[in-house]
This record gives C-alpha cells, structure tokens and sequence, in this order.
C-alpha cells in the first residue's frame, strides 16, 4: 500500500473513537495483548513511563519528553489524538515516526487483523511499540488514551506512572463521581513503581492511597513538594494552567533522579522554555496571529476550559470573537456556564460524524445569553471571525481538540 492507502485502511476500516464514540472501544486489553504478542511483545524491550490524567497529559508528556532529550536519552513520546499528522502520535526526540514504518507496520498486522478484530487506538498502540522498539529508545513517554485500567497503553510496566489530575470527563465511560474516574485513572498504578499525582483532590485522594498501598507504590503527590511552594518556573507552554503541569513535571524529575536517571536541573529548566522546538507540541495556548490576535486551545472539559476562559481574561482586546464547536457526546450543560457572555459567536462543528450540529448548539448557548451565527464548517466560521474583527480584537478557537485540529 502507499501511505495515504494506508491511513486510509487505518481510519476507515477499523473501530475509530473519533469518529464511532464509545462503540468503537473494547472492555479489556485482550486485543492489545495478542496484537503484541503476535509481534515479539515489543513494549517489553524498553523502559518507559506512563501518564494518565483527565487534562494535562499531552503537555506533561512533552515537557517530560524535552527534559529527557535535553539530557541526551532517545526518548520516545506516544500522545494522542494527533492534530495535523498521524505520525504526530509516535515520536522519538521529536521527530514524527518514518511514513514507511507505518505503511510496513500496518502490512505486516493485516493477517492478524480478522482474528483479533483490533480498533484504531489498539493498532496505534502496537505500532508505537514496535517502533520504539526497533529503534532501541533509552525512554519511552507513553499517554493514555483514555482512562487507564482498561486503556489499550496499560499493558505496559513502566519504572514511573504519573496521574496529572480528575476532573468530569467522559462520564459515560469512566463514572460520574471523581472518585469513580480515580479508580479507573488509578488502574495505571503498578506493582512496585512510584506513582506522581499533580493534583490533591479531596475526593480522590483515598483511591490513589489505597491502590498505591495495595500495589506498594511510593506515592507522590506534585502539589505538596515544598520545594516548589510558590514557584513559577518558565517556559514556552504559556498558558497559566501549564504551571500545575509543571510541578508535576518536576515532582516526576526528581523521582527518577532517585531511581537512577541522570537529570541536570539547568537542562530541565531549559527544555522547559523550548518544549515546543523539541517536541514538535501544538495546540496550547497557541497564538497564530496578531492584529487581530488569534489564539487556540484544545481544552474540551469543564476544568480544561475553565483556565482556559480565566487566561481569556488576562488578554486585552476590544471586542471578542469565539469560534466554537463540540462534540455530540460531551456533557455541555457546565461547560456552555463557562462561556463568556461578552463576546460574538461563531458556532461550528468539526468535520467528524460525532460533531455536535451547530444550530443545536446555537439553541443551547442562547438558553444562557450566549449568541451568534452558524457556519457550516469550522474553516468558514473563522473566515466570517476575521472579517468582522478590528485589528485590536480578539479571536479565540476552541471548544474541542477537533476544531482545533481544523484550523492548525
């Protein structure tokens, strides 16, 4: 196959979560299992790290990532979704995985593929192992996807799991209460390896004791290091949410300095301010232009959106205009309280079969005095932004990683 075939086979011949929900997941990790295990089990020829968290991950994972590069480790990174690139999910120092590699991986698991009936994510998963493994990284950074006990990344036995933070995400899937998602985030805790929590929650903090004890798993949490009282450390990731990802960041720095990774603080403290060139990250409280400023932000739940909106705050403009468009499953009802009332709406829905219709959401946000207009698409929702923004407003995109994905 050539490469588009293959991406082509990938997205439209396998159970997808971007485009199918929750259908397209599986209630455990037989699949992930047997596809390595058809392979040599690569994911055991290297050391890796592992990280959970509702929001935070992707940025934890890169920052963690441009840290170990900086100090001269082969470092892989596997995140997900991707935003422009497939091969934005699998990187090794930054550089996206080789288009052959994927077109060799998928030939080589078609045979498999009728008995063991793998989704998307699952075949992703396989594919980054085999990869890191063939390239003998010293480190491999992995994210879930979502959750953790039953995430198709948990087949791993990492030397350091890290859970960023809870908060009310996928409900459907992972429970309505914090501490229902805390046991399904804390299902990455394994026997023996230190675990790093970025955030103390009082309603999660007795599942994150118990399964640390249970697994007998030193637990740290970030926020109570006193080392980092009142600290504000630099970098590229500006967004004010980023200082919690930090701490966590270097709260999991000095535990694998204790377990025997050479880290020098002056190198962590500069791939810190240069995350983005090392790691190819995108998508944060990224500003894409000036005059009038533009600015997206992936966040897509009501604590990611929450910093968000709150840093919109920060911003000086004259008048502000949202382009914004959801995903069909996602619990709105809190999310569209966050919304600022101040502003002109551009509503859309990313181009997925999950995205939420426009005029629905129109009707929604008129319900709690938020307006505006429809657009069929999120490329023309930003058009119509930009020809009614004066040079000293304000443009903000977001909403949902895949409206984000559109314009970048």
């Amino acid at each position: 196959m050539t490469y588009k075939e293959t991406l082509d086979f990938l997205f439209t011949k396998l159970p997808y979560f971007t485009r199918d929900g929750k259908a397209a997941l599986k209630p455990d990790l037989k699949n992930t299992i047997l596809l390595c295990e058809a392979i040599g089990n690569p994911h055991l020829k290297f050391k890796s790290i592992h990280i959970a968290g509702t929001n935070g991950k992707g940025s934890t994972s890169n920052m963690l990532s441009a840290i170990l590069q900086m100090q001269g480790y082969k470092t892989g990174l596997y995140t997900s979704p991707h935003l422009k690139d497939f091969r934005e999910r699998i990187r090794i120092n930054g550089e996206m995985v080789s288009e052959a590699f994927v077109v060799a991986f998928t030939e080589k698991i078609i045979p498999h593929l009728e008995i063991i009936q793998p989704s998307f994510f699952e075949i992703t998963v396989a594919m980054c192992f085999d990869y890191f493994a063939e390239q003998q990284i010293d480190y491999a950074i992995i994210e879930t996807g979502l959750g953790g006990r039953l995430d198709s990344t948990n087949i791993i036995h990492p030397i350091l799991s890290i859970i960023t933070n809870i908060g009310y995400d996928h409900t459907d899937l992972l429970g309505d209460t914090l501490a229902k998602i805390a046991f399904e985030k804390a299902g990455i805790i394994k026997s023996n390896v230190p675990i790093v929590i970025g955030e103390t929650q009082m309603e999660t903090t007795p599942v994150f004791k118990e399964k640390a004890k249970l697994e007998n798993a030193s637990l740290y949490y970030a926020d109570q290091n006193p080392n980092y009282f009142n600290t504000e450390i630099e970098s590229d990731l500006t967004g004010i949410y980023q200082q919690k990802n930090i701490l966590t960041v270097m709260q999991a720095v000095e535990v694998l300095q204790k377990i025997g990774l050479t880290i020098d603080p002056f190198m962590a403290a500069r791939a810190l301010r240069q995350v983005k060139k090392l790691t190819g990250f995108i998508g944060r409280w990224d500003i894409l232009q000036t005059n009038p400023k533009i600015i997206v932000d992936t966040g897509h739940n009501v604590s990611g959106l929450k910093y968000v909106f709150e840093q919109l705050k920060q911003e000086t403009y004259s008048k502000l205009h949202i382009v914004f468009g959801m995903v069909a499953d996602k619990d709105r009802s809190e999310i569209l309280k966050l919304l600022p009332k101040v502003a002109m709406y551009y509503f859309c829905q990313p181009n997925l079969p999950r995205g939420l219709n426009p005029e629905l959401l129109k009707t929604e946000c008129e319900s709690t005095g938020l307006f505006g207009h429809t657009y069929d698409s999120v490329a023309n929702a930003l058009r119509a932004a930009k020809e009614n923004a004066k040079p000293n407003d304000l443009i903000f995109i977001g909403g949902s990683t895949f409206v984000v994905a559109e314009i970048i």
